[in-house]
């Protein structure tokens, strides 16, 4: 697994805890559904303003995805 792929999960686990469809998020972010999507899978890769945009969406700060990121993918070693 790679920090891409890690990142994505983290980005579906904050989601679901909050009961977010991935068009909520899509929308509360004012991101496309389809490059929250790609974002989950580890397929596109979000800029600095899009990880800002989707923590401020997932009621968190983007340090807080990176943290989560970063055990994800250290328990994936």
């Amino acid at each position: 697994m790679d920090i891409q792929v890690a990142f994505g999960k983290a980005i579906k686990l904050r989601r679901t805890e909050l009961d977010f469809s991935q068009e909520e998020l899509a929308d509360a972010s004012k991101l496309a559904r389809s490059f929250v999507s790609g974002v989950e899978r580890g397929r596109s890769n979000a800029s600095t303003a899009s990880v800002w945009k989707l923590a401020l969406a997932l009621e968190c700060m983007p340090s807080d995805l990176w943290l989560s990121a970063e055990r994800i993918f250290q328990s994936a070693r």
